[in-house]
């Protein structure tokens, strides 16, 4: 018995601690003892956030692996920033294995919540939004990882971002779905990143609907390997409201879906009306630049089988009216530069800017109907998406 019992108290004690759960309630004191909870948490902890409005006027900081941040639903817990003193962002993350979700951030005076570095992350069913709705003076990004392996992104809503609502940047392993994106620049942007899925989501109203990017000078670069699929890509005619310098202050009104200097990105079953610009553009980087590493040119884009409804019929591009006359009062719903490869389903109503140099811009075109080859093969969708195992944190 002395055995057993010493045996056993060896073992208790070689055993982690319990996950605790930190229950925090809105009021007076709340920002000091929300922060305290993200710095003392362990791995495995929750923090659990009553419902009600927070007043907050400084941003928060998780850099603990493993823990969960859980509110009362998106409209339940709101986390609200109006009188933030600084400029940062309302959340930064730095660690592993953290799950956000049933939660809102509203008004941070720079981006909404942003994760680096933090591998296998999850944002569930969280709503960021600026209620003065479009404006430069909003912060640039609402849910923003970068840097990551493994991103989840969830059930969220954005609205009101001055670059993008929802902004992966950077990283590998990627889904993004079942959420919505409303009056941003970029309702959803994939950017340097590989290996993305973005299905089910629903953007409107925004200057540019989904954007797959490929940009130069950045520590992460070649960007490729995304499917665009199965979303509803409507109404995407807010004027851009972008500050000056940002990259997509050149995204013109009424850009449903932008694949820019990408490889390989496969685009089919979607919605696409409303969207007065185009439909679909698949362009080349249009910038000078002086990076060895980078490819400015699209590569293996597949347009396959969409939905178009009414689009193209207001575009902002130079001699728009010319082009309208041309094509019998709208575009048909796939643009493309000429630059690069683009590979289309049979039957795909397109037209091509023919361009024979990057960086020509449109006074190098010379428009005519879109002549694309079918794809050369089934697209390859092995190890695109989040890892299976963060399903299981929802």
């Amino acid at each position: 018995m002395i055995r057993i019992s010493f045996a056993t108290a060896l073992l208790a004690s070689a055993a982690p601690a319990l996950a605790e759960t930190h229950t925090i309630s809105p009021g007076e004191g709340a920002q000091e003892r929300l922060q305290e909870a993200l710095i003392l948490a362990e791995p495995g902890d929750e923090i659990v956030l009553k419902a009600g409005r927070y007043t907050l006027t400084d941003g928060l900081s998780l850099d603990i692996d493993g823990v969960t941040v859980r509110g009362a639903g998106m409209d339940g817990t709101v986390l609200d920033f109006t009188t933030q003193a600084g400029s940062g962002e309302g959340l930064l993350v730095t660690s592993d294995n953290v799950t956000l979700r049933d939660f809102a951030l509203e008004n941070p005076k720079g981006d909404g919540i942003k994760s680096k570095g933090a591998d296998n992350i999850v944002y569930y069913r969280v709503r960021v939004t600026w209620t003065n709705g479009p404006d430069a003076g909003n912060g640039a990004y609402a849910i923003y990882p970068v840097e990551s392996t493994g991103v989840l992104i969830d059930g969220v809503k954005v609205t009101g971002a001055s670059d993008a609502g929802i902004y992966v940047g950077q990283s590998n392993r990627i889904t993004v779905r079942n959420s919505i994106a409303e009056a941003n620049v970029a309702g959803i942007e994939i950017e340097n990143s590989r290996n993305a899925l973005v299905e089910h989501n629903v953007a409107t109203r925004n200057t540019g609907g989904i954007l797959v990017f490929d940009l130069p000078g950045l520590p992460v670069m070649g960007g490729g390997n995304v499917i665009i699929a199965n979303n509803l890509v409507v109404s995407n005619d807010t004027p851009n409201f972008a500050p000056p310098g940002n990259i997509v202050a050149g995204v013109r009104r009424g850009t449903g879906i932008m694949v820019m200097a990408n490889d390989s990105v496969l685009i089919e079953d979607n919605i696409l009306h409303n969207n007065p610009t185009a439909p679909i553009m698949v362009i080349a980087y249009t910038l000078q630049y002086d990076d060895e590493r980078y490819n400015p040119l699209p590569r293996g884009v597949v347009v396959g089988a969409n939905n178009y409804g009414i689009g193209g019929d207001d575009p902002q591009l130079d001699g728009a009216e010319m082009l309208l006359a041309a094509f019998g009062g709208a575009l048909p719903p796939v643009m493309w530069d000429g630059l690069g490869s683009l590979y289309t389903t049979p039957d795909t109503a397109g037209w091509s800017l023919n361009l024979t140099e990057q960086g020509k811009g449109l006074s190098g075109a010379n428009p005519s109907p879109l002549n694309a080859p079918a794809p050369e093969a089934e697209f390859d969708r092995s190890e695109i998406g989040a890892p299976a195992e963060l399903d299981a944190r929802i």
